[in-house]
């Protein structure tokens, strides 16, 4: 009779446990999905001021057709892209023609003075630093989620219930982990 009380009270214990470990895997997965979102927004923001600041420029730069033509096929691209691997190879491209138009602008020197172009500038810078931010916050989510998912005793679980790892949102080149500093 006592053996068949420690016996149940450890099947109930295991499935406590397991039904712990799942729930943990849940949360983690939900909030990797909550901030991959926050960084969808501060990319679909991003998205949107770029037209601002090529359509503001347009009018000082009219010999510049390649530059604003390029920035529009890499938000084209970076707006198309799925997954994080993706978003993450368009978005360093789209980075790229952004500070390649950023230098073109130094040899305006009406447009930097223009107070719309400022303005929009400043909007981007903003939205430049809340992406990084998002992408940490991210890159943490998905840190804790994939460490939970390979490490004993939940790797069982997670396995069980196919949970998946997931891709950390890293930039492309070296040359994109800076935000390039623009001076007038």
């Amino acid at each position: 009779m006592i053996g068949l009380i420690v016996v149940l009270a450890l099947l109930i214990l295991a499935v406590i446990s397991v039904v712990g470990i799942y729930n943990a895997l849940v949360q983690l997965r939900n909030q990797v999905k909550n901030a991959w979102s926050q960084i969808d927004v501060q990319l679909k923001r991003r998205h949107d001021l770029i037209p601002n600041l090529v359509e503001t420029a347009k009018g000082y730069m009219k010999h510049e057709r390649e530059t604003f033509e390029t920035i529009t096929q890499a938000r084209s691209q970076a707006m198309g892209a799925q997954s994080v691997g993706d978003k993450a190879k368009s978005e360093s491209a789209l980075s790229g023609a952004l500070n390649k138009f950023l230098l073109t602008v130094e040899n305006y020197p009406d447009l930097k003075a223009n107070q719309n172009f400022l303005s929009v500038q400043e909007e981007l810078k903003s939205t430049e630093n809340k992406i990084a931010f998002a992408r940490q916050a991210y890159n943490d989510q998905v840190l804790f989620l994939n460490n939970k998912i390979q490490m004993f005793p939940s790797n069982l679980i997670a396995n069980s219930f196919n949970f998946k790892q997931e891709e950390f949102f890293e930039l492309e080149d070296e040359a994109q982990r800076e935000v390039p500093e623009v001076k007038f």
